[in-house]
C-alpha cells in the first residue's frame, strides 16, 4: 500500500482526497492543517491530524504527501519536506513568487524524493489527443492558438479566503489562481516560450482585492506559432473554456471536450472529456485522479516525474513576464 499524506485541508483538497480514496493500493494516514476549525474538521476523516507537516512526517513516514495549502505556504512546506526526503505531489501554482519557485526548483534538484506539480489538465483526454494530432502533424504547419478563460467571482469568494486577494500571499490573480491550467496548456501544446507581452488590471474588484481580475497576454511560440490569450473573473456566470488551434490542415477546438476540423474535406472528430466523479467543482473534472495514479506508479523508479518544479515553472514565467510587459516591474512573480 502506498500510504499518503496532505498538508492543508482546503477547498482543493477534496479532489486529493477522493483520488486516495478511488486508488486500490493507496491509503490515507495523515493529515496536516494549522487552522483549528478545519483541524477539527479533518478528524472527521479518522487519521491523525498535525498542526506540524515535519512532525507529521517524522512521525509517520508517507511514501507521499500532496500539498494543497494555500500559495504562499508552497513553498515553505514544499522545501521543507523536500529536504527531509519526502516525495511531494504539489497543488498549481509551483508558488506565489520568483522567489518562492526558484527556491522549490533549487530543493527539488538535490532532493532524494520526487516533486510532482498538477497541472492535471494535460491528462484531460481533449489535452491529450491535440497533442497526439499536433505532434503526428495531422493538423498541419501550427499558426497559432486562440485561448480564453471566462469565469465569475464575487468579493465574497474572497472574503471568505482573504489570501486570494492578497498580492503577496496568492502571487497573482486570475492568471495564476483561474487560468494557469490554460496558458500551461498554450506553452504544452504549441512549444517553448520566447516572448509575452500584456497585462493584468483589476477591473471589478478593484475595492476588495490587489491581484488582477482581468488578464491578455500575446505569446510567441519558439516555433514560430503566436497564441493570444485572454481571461476575466468580471461575467455573470462561467463560459466553458476554450482553446482554439490553427494548423493549416486543421482546426481544433477544446471547449467541453475536443472538436477536430479537416479543411481538405470538411470531416470533424469529436473526443469527449472525462466527468468529473468527484465532489470538487465540475470544472476541475477527472484527471486530479490521473495524474496521482501516474505520480503513484513512478514513486519507485529514478526519473523525475514529468511535471516537476521546473517544467511547471514554465508558466510561472509566463504570468511573469505578462506583469513585466505591463510595467508592474516589482510585481513578485517577476522580482521574487
Amino acid at each position: 500500500m502506498i500510504k499518503a499524506a496532505l498538508v492543508g485541508v482546503g477547498d482543493v483538497s477534496v479532489v486529493h482526497l477522493d483520488a486516495i480514496g478511488a486508488i486500490e493500493d493507496a491509503e490515507l494516514v495523515a493529515l496536516v492543517e494549522t487552522d483549528p476549525e478545519r483541524a477539527v474538521q479533518a478528524r472527521d476523516l479518522g487519521v491523525p491530524v498535525f498542526d506540524d507537516h515535519l512532525e507529521m512526517y517524522r512521525s509517520i513516514r508517507p511514501d507521499v504527501v500532496h500539498v494543497t495549502t494555500p500559495h504562499h505556504q508552497h513553498a515553505p512546506v514544499a522545501v521543507d519536506l523536500l529536504e527531509a526526503g519526502a516525495n511531494v505531489l504539489l497543488e498549481k501554482p509551483l508558488a506565489n513568487s520568483r522567489s518562492a519557485a526558484d527556491a522549490i526548483i533549487a530543493a527539488a534538484d538535490k532532493a532524494t524524493g520526487k516533486l510532482g506539480v498538477c497541472f492535471q489538465n494535460r491528462y484531460n483526454a481533449s489535452s491529450v489527443q491535440l497533442k497526439k494530432l499536433i505532434d503526428s502533424g495531422e493538423l498541419g504547419d501550427i499558426k497559432g492558438a486562440w485561448a480564453n478563460v471566462v469565469w465569475t467571482r464575487t468579493a465574497e469568494y474572497y472574503a471568505r479566503r482573504p489570501w486570494r486577494g492578497k498580492l503577496a500571499e496568492a502571487g497573482s490573480g486570475v492568471l495564476i489562481n483561474q487560468s494557469i491550467h490554460t496558458l500551461d496548456l498554450l506553452q504544452w501544446l504549441l512549444g517553448d516560450v520566447v516572448s509575452v507581452a500584456g497585462d493584468g488590471t483589476t477591473t471589478k474588484f478593484a475595492d476588495v482585492i490587489e491581484v488582477e481580475d482581468t488578464a491578455t497576454a500575446y505569446i510567441r511560440h519558439a516555433g514560430g506559432a503566436e497564441s493570444t490569450f485572454f481571461a476575466t473573473l468580471n461575467t455573470p456566470v462561467h463560459r466553458p473554456v476554450e482553446i482554439e488551434i490553427w494548423g493549416s490542415d486543421a482546426q481544433a477546438r477544446i471547449s467541453e471536450g475536443l472538436t477536430v476540423t479537416f479543411f481538405d474535406t470538411g470531416r470533424t472528430e469529436f473526443t469527449p472529456d472525462q466527468t468529473s466523479p468527484t465532489a470538487g467543482r465540475s470544472y476541475w473534472g477527472y484527471s486530479h485522479e490521473l495524474l496521482i495514479r501516474d505520480f503513484y506508479s513512478q514513486l519507485e523508479t529514478d526519473e523525475p516525474f514529468w511535471i516537476s518544479a521546473r517544467e511547471a515553472d514554465a508558466t510561472m514565467h509566463i504570468i511573469g513576464e505578462v506583469f513585466r510587459s505591463g510595467g508592474h516591474l516589482d510585481h513578485p512573480l517577476v522580482v521574487g
